[in-house]
Parts: structure tokens; sequence; C-alpha cells
């Protein structure tokens, strides 16, 4: 837990220099790393096999939690009137950033969160990978994937194998044959990346 502040940085307007800088003060250890480790597995756990599942990254271990309630006037609740909520940290083993998302009184949709939020949550949190040059990570919980969902496989390494042998290998994608011979001698995407089923794996075709 650290002490929050509201201004940065206090400077002489004559001089452009800085009087004042504030820093981030920690206040104290709120939990241990052990539940620390423990609450940001089980936040990944509802982005791959939750009601989460719309923010699912290929590649990057998002962990996040939706949420709905129900909004309150004069002390009675209001019949179908909500605020739909979503919070997320990316990467969830290493966290470099914090998203809250809400919606309040969402219309023409499903009263659940994991319906109005999430969809949204995931475009942000692609803009806030890049712009954080968020490496991908490993130790991902693989996706429960449902029929309307991209299927992502690992590709293959057939640099160096023959182009039957590389047909045999890529069978969950589609192939691009680009130059002549009987071997592969450069592949993209490179084998070990992730790649949605039927898409192209271009292959670069040579003699050895």
């Amino acid at each position: 837990m650290y002490q929050p502040y509201i201004v940065k940085s206090f400077m002489e307007p004559e001089t452009n220099s800085v009087i004042q800088t504030n820093e981030p003060k920690l206040v104290r250890k709120t939990i241990s790393e052990e539940t620390s480790s423990k609450m940001r597995y089980a936040l990944e756990t509802v982005v791959a096999l939750g009601g989460g599942k719309a923010t699912y990254i290929d590649g990057y271990r998002v962990g996040g939690k939706t949420g709905t309630a129900q909004k309150v006037e004069n002390g009675r609740y209001l019949v179908n009137n909500y605020i739909m909520s979503f919070m997320a940290v990316v990467p969830s083993n290493d966290p470099q950033a914090v998203l809250y998302i809400a919606i309040d009184n969402p219309k023409n949709t499903a009263l659940l969160s994991s319906y109005t939020t999430t969809p949204i949550a995931r475009r942000i949190l692609l803009d806030i990978i890049e712009a954080l040059d968020i490496p991908k990570q490993e130790g991902q919980l693989i996706k429960d994937y449902t029929w309307e969902d991209k299927v992502y496989y690992e590709v293959p390494n057939v640099v160096g194998k023959t182009v039957k042998e590389a047909k045999k290998e890529l069978t969950n994608f589609q192939i691009e044959y680009v130059g002549t011979g009987e071997y592969v001698v450069h592949q993209s995407p490179a084998g070990g990346e992730r790649a949605p089923q039927d898409s192209t794996i271009v292959l670069l075709l040579g003699d050895g």
C-alpha cells in the first residue's frame, strides 16, 4: 500500500526548475507474497476459464474479475438498472498495469458484465500492451475455447525439412510457398510462435 498523491512536482515558473518532487511512499505491506500469487492465479483463471474469457489475449497472461452491481435509489433497488464493471491486471505473473472499466446502466445488451465490459477491456488491454511494450509471457493458462472462439496452436519449426514433411506438421494452418526448392529455408511466423487455426504460414523454399 502506497500513500497517494495528486501533484507530481512543483516548478519555479521563472527558472523552470523543480522545487519539490513527490515520490510514492510505502505505507505498509497489506498481503503476503504467497497470497498475492494465489490471487493473481485465481484472476487469471477467470480470464482463461470463466466469465472474463472475452479479454483473453494469446501469449499474454491477463487476470481479471467481472462485477455487476444493482443500483439503488431512495433505499430501493432499481429494476434493470446496473453498473457493469471489469478490473484487469497485465501480465498477471508480473503486473505492469491495472485497468478498471465500468458501464453505467448499459442498454440493449445482456445484463452480464462478461458480455458488456470484457470485449471493451480487451481492446484497451491490447493498447496498453503495445504502449508499455509488454513482452509475451510463458506459462499462460490455455483458454477454455467455445465454438465461436479462434483456437490458437503453436507453430512447428519446419526449417530444414522437406516440403512434404513440413506439410504434414502444419495441418492446422494454411501454407503459402515462396520460391522454389525441396527444403524450407525460412518460415513466418517462426517455430514456437502461436497462431490462429487456419491462419497462413509462409514458407520460403530453397535447395538446402
